[in-house]
């Protein structure tokens, strides 16, 4: 899938078929429900998992709680806008 095709399903009710649990917690994050996001990737604990719920944590603004996971995810806080991570997140993922 295409950066642009999962950015423009966002508004819609449902997320796109066929997209694995990472893709599905930043589509719920991109729609607005952190909680189910947050739930998706909660109890995973690879390191990919561990990137999408750092992110959830900076952008809750809880950032101890944040870099945990980051370090869990081999990477470091970024020093960049929340919705250029959310973007680079998604487009790594797809």
């Amino acid at each position: 899938m295409q950066f642009e095709i999962f950015q423009q399903s966002i508004p819609e009710q449902k997320p796109p078929e066929n997209i694995n649990v990472y893709q599905l917690a930043m589509w719920y994050d991109g729609h607005g429900n952190w909680d189910k996001a947050h739930g998706m990737v909660d109890d995973l604990e690879d390191p990919t998992a561990c990137w999408v719920h750092a992110y959830l944590h900076r952008k809750e603004g809880d950032t101890s709680n944040a870099d945990y996971w980051y370090r869990k995810a081999g990477r470091k806080r970024p020093d960049i806008p929340l919705q250029q991570e959310w973007e680079t997140i998604v487009k790594a993922l797809l």
